[in-house]
């Protein structure tokens, strides 16, 4: 039988979060902290870390599962439209995104695949609630990359790069604003795929555009609540028990 996949270590209480940002690292500036000496940190902040890029789990995150994707590349202190003009750059980035989006799919697979209609199959087995060919592959169930969100923000709120790789349920005591959605519910958030920008791309200018500004539509329904923030949040309660079943 295949093994579980690996389990992500959940946020800290925002007590221990706080704790996080040292090394004189301040503000704008705060992820160069986890860049900088990623060793320092326990497993439930930093997930993992190599020679060219830190993971971890964002400070304040705005779904149930919400990671970052740091490079360590002096690049990373640009602007992203200017960053990944480097096509070597933008490629390694890219590649250690599609790393990461797996690793976050396991996770929302270990979090949700009990509930889902898709995995049952899969979750049977894995239970042991059905024999089961030692060595036969598992069924595939439910594409959890396709429930990702995966993108940089147009107008970054650190200095430092980062790729947002997070679930796309928004279900967060985090999410505590209209622009706090909107800000990963429509273009404002660009893929990485989609670097670099042509010079007329409309999403280079995301304050001309007014996407955090435009209406609260559930990002699963489509229903539209203009800007009614709490009764959207009531709604996305809703939205996310029907979602983990699907």
């Amino acid at each position: 039988m295949a093994p579980k996949p690996k389990k992500l270590q959940e946020p800290q209480p925002l007590s221990l979060k706080r704790s996080a940002f040292t090394g004189g690292f301040k503000a704008r500036d705060g992820l160069g902290t986890y860049t900088a000496d990623p060793a320092s940190f326990p497993s439930s902040r930093v997930i993992y870390h190599n020679e060219s890029f830190v993971v971890i789990n964002d400070l304040y995150p705005k779904s149930t599962v919400h990671t970052l994707l740091l490079p360590r590349s002096p690049r990373s202190r640009l602007h992203p439209f200017d960053a990944f003009e480097d096509p070597e750059f933008h490629a390694a980035v890219q590649a250690e995104t599609a790393r990461l989006k797996r690793l976050v799919a396991k996770e929302l697979q270990r979090r949700y695949g009990r509930f889902s209609a898709q995995d049952k199959s899969r979750e049977d087995i894995l239970n042991e609630k059905v024999e089961w060919q030692d060595g036969k592959p598992l069924p595939v169930g439910r594409d959890w990359e396709k429930e990702l969100l995966v993108g940089i923000h147009a107008h970054p709120s650190m200095n430092d790069l980062h790729v947002h790789v997070l679930s796309r349920d928004m279900k967060s005591e985090y999410m505590r604003h209209r622009k706090h959605y909107n800000s990963f519910t429509t273009p404002f958030l660009i893929d990485v795929a989609d670097f670099p920008l042509a010079a007329d791309d409309p999403r280079r200018h995301p304050g001309r555009q007014g996407y955090l500004n435009s209406d609260l539509r559930c990002w699963r329904c489509g229903k539209n609540f203009e800007k009614r923030f709490k009764q959207l949040k009531e709604h996305l309660d809703l939205e996310f028990e029907e979602w983990k079943k699907e």
